[in-house]
């Protein structure tokens, strides 16, 4: 490089330095922040009305059987300090705060044999193993479940709206119910172990 060209980079490079505004990365940063939840809530809102448009079974559901069908609904409407007396700590945090287990934790996964789940708070029938397939997600999964057995409701604990349900006697949570189950549902409801019992044929 001649001393010229050195002398004029030597010139210009030091205003071509000044004249570069300072970036504060704090603000950078709160700015890529709140952009990405901006499309996200965008994402999610977009999703919220597409499902309350598009009825499909599942959503179908979204009711409570009539009190009326279910044997003995009354006496098990317990507060939540005769619930933390019946249950013990891992089936009270899933059925009355709404917990999930970890998968391929439960032997009721594993279970093949011909009979009944129930509502480990209560013990209504949910569930038979009729309708139990194994869905590799590490879970209790069935295709569908006894009549009148379930309630189900609208959760939003993940932003995106999910279908949450629950023993339709006590009201303790199970799981949720998704849209990739076998035929002739198409439905999984993919369900805590810990909140079930099973009772053999």
């Amino acid at each position: 490089m001649s001393s010229m060209t050195k002398s004029k980079y030597s010139r210009t490079l030091p205003h071509a330095h000044a004249a570069t505004p300072h970036i504060d990365r704090r603000s950078l940063l709160n700015s890529s922040i709140v952009g990405s939840l901006a499309m996200l809530v965008s994402a999610c809102s977009g999703r919220s009305e597409a499902n309350s448009v598009t009825k499909t079974s599942e959503d179908d559901a979204v009711s409570e059987p009539d009190r009326a069908t279910i044997p003995d609904y009354d006496q098990w409407q317990l507060s939540e300090a005769q619930w933390r007396e019946r249950l013990d700590s891992q089936a009270y945090a899933v059925l009355r705060r709404e917990g999930t287990e970890r998968p391929f934790t439960s032997p009721l996964n594993d279970e093949k044999r011909a009979g009944i789940f129930a509502c480990a708070g209560c013990g209504l029938d949910i569930f038979s193993s009729e309708t139990k397939y194994d869905s590799g997600t590490g879970w209790p999964s069935f295709y569908d479940y006894l009549p009148n057995a379930l309630g189900t409701k609208t959760d939003y604990k993940i932003v995106v709206p999910r279908t949450e349900y629950h023993c339709a006697r006590c009201g303790g949570h199970h799981g949720h119910v998704f849209k990739d189950g076998p035929a002739p549902t198409g439905l999984r409801y993919c369900n805590n172990g810990v909140a079930l019992v099973f009772k053999p044929a």
